[in-house]
């Protein structure tokens, strides 16, 4: 069974977002558009455009 490409592009958000270092003293700007977007993939549908649109550009295949 394959992941969907929705499941695919959350996967990545996450990871981006554990991998990154937290900075405490000063509010990422990288983090806050990366925790948006996955804001955003949560609410819409499998077949919405913003899955595509994330995809390409977090580079998922």
């Amino acid at each position: 069974m394959t992941d969907s490409l929705k499941t695919r592009v959350r996967e990545k958000l996450l990871r981006q977002l554990s991998e990154d270092a937290p900075d405490n003293e000063h509010d990422d700007p990288r983090q806050i558009s990366v925790a948006g977007d996955l804001d955003a993939l949560d609410s819409v549908a499998e077949d919405d455009p913003l899955v595509e649109e994330l995809a390409a550009r977090y580079l998922v295949f």
